[in-house]
């Protein structure tokens, strides 16, 4: 069985992470996503990110960009403006994360382009919608998403000098390009089903208000600016916290139905004299001794390494799971059994790990390529255009092909 979206022809005009996050997803579904770049490139290319590694591969630029072709070519000149044109005249989407301004100067917006090719879908990344009195202001994960979407903020205990930040590069990018790509999705399905091709945007400040609806409708009902974060040591229930083991390992309880799962738990922790303590038999009494609880549970947590803890907590059925640092789930089980992340051939007999679009399709997840080097396939799409051997030398003379 093919992928579910090959046939599909994706032309990208995008940097950075974003949107290009959405283009590397549509490339994992099947679609031949050609990106176009400038003659310097997409500036992600060879960005260093802090600490993170300076080793063969750029796993940025790797993840974002997989499966994709590459044609580098000069939009600012007519002439690239006019091989644009030739693709996006048999192309589906339209993907794209240029600003307002410099879309409309490349006359690559969507008015232009909708009225030139009425089947084309035009999807774009935005910073804060299209919409409005900033729509053409610019943004990046760690401000627009993580800081202006208000998930710092609800992340922050009250008096820190600092702002809780984003736990690694292209956080909130990732979330909302596979939102974009959601979203480009249903669009091709309206298409098939009405013939209508329309426009989709989806920002950054959306999907982060999206991924915390709960919190920001309670709080615009409320008419209250932020909720205070409960304290660590006085959690709202005790069996939905985190506990130090004695190894210095955590382990995570979701257990909602406190009074379901209280004797039980208790019972197979050894400590069947907590669930008899009248002080914590029921959860209104938990809560009014919810200090006394939570340093009991605590102490309990902190008795036992990790290794007899999963043993113990496997023989109740509550809810837990163990506090794991990214360098282990690779080695995850049901990462390995779903195929979550795999690694994807890179040429000369190397690989590289590669996380798995997080869509299984009849059980299996999809395959990905790496992406591509700077202008890779210029020639060999300018050939699929109808564009002659000379025809491609005389662009390239002129500096519109690189």
């Amino acid at each position: 069985m093919g992928k579910p979206l090959e046939g599909i022809k994706v032309v990208e005009v995008a940097m950075w992470a974003f949107v290009p996050a959405c283009g590397g997803m549509l490339a994992d579904l099947g679609a031949d996503v050609i990106k176009i770049e400038p003659p310097s490139g997409d500036p992600l290319r060879g960005l260093h990110i802090g600490h993170l590694g300076q080793g063969a591969f750029d796993y940025s630029w790797e993840s974002y960009n997989r499966g994709k072709r590459s044609v580098t070519l000069d939009l600012k000149q007519p002439a690239g403006r006019s091989v644009l044109d030739r693709l996006l005249a048999e192309a589906d989407v339209f993907l794209t994360n240029l600003l307002p301004p410099a879309r409309r100067a490349m006359r690559i917006d969507a008015e232009t382009l909708r009225h030139d090719f009425p089947r084309l879908i035009y999807a774009s990344g935005s910073a804060l919608g299209p919409n409005g009195p900033e729509s053409d202001k610019g943004g990046y994960d760690a401000i627009t998403f993580w800081a202006r979407g208000g998930i710092a903020s609800a992340l922050t205990e009250e008096g820190a000098l600092h702002p809780v930040p984003p736990p690694g590069p292209a956080f909130g990018d990732t979330l909302s390009g596979a939102m974009l790509a959601g979203g480009i999705c249903a669009a091709i399905a309206r298409r098939a089903l009405t013939g209508e091709a329309g426009e989709v945007d989806v920002s950054l400040l959306a999907t982060a208000m999206w991924s915390q609806q709960r919190l920001i409708c309670q709080a615009a009902a409320d008419g209250v600016r932020k909720y205070p974060r409960p304290k660590v040591d006085r959690p709202n229930n005790v069996l939905v916290a985190n506990y130090r083991t004695s190894d210095g390992r955590f382990i995570a309880l979701c257990m909602l139905q406190a009074d379901r799962y209280w004797a039980p738990f208790c019972r197979a922790a050894g400590r069947p004299d907590l669930a008899g303590d009248p002080r914590f038999a029921d959860e209104a009494a938990r809560r009014e001794h919810l200090a006394a609880c939570h340093h009991a549970v605590s102490e309990l947590f902190a008795s036992k390494p990790l290794t007899e803890w999963k043993e113990i907590l496997a023989r109740q059925d509550g809810q837990w799971d163990v506090v794991q640092d990214v360098g282990e789930i690779a080695q995850d089980v049901q990462v390995r059994a779903n195929g979550y992340l795999k690694q994807v051939p890179a040429g000369n007999g190397a690989s590289l790990p590669m996380v798995s679009v997080p869509i299984l399709f009849d059980g299996a997840a999809l395959p990905s390529m790496r992406s591509p080097e700077l202008g890779a396939d210029s020639d060999a799409v300018l050939s699929e255009l109808g564009y002659s051997e000379d025809e491609v030398i005389d662009l390239k003379v002129q500096g519109i092909v690189f």
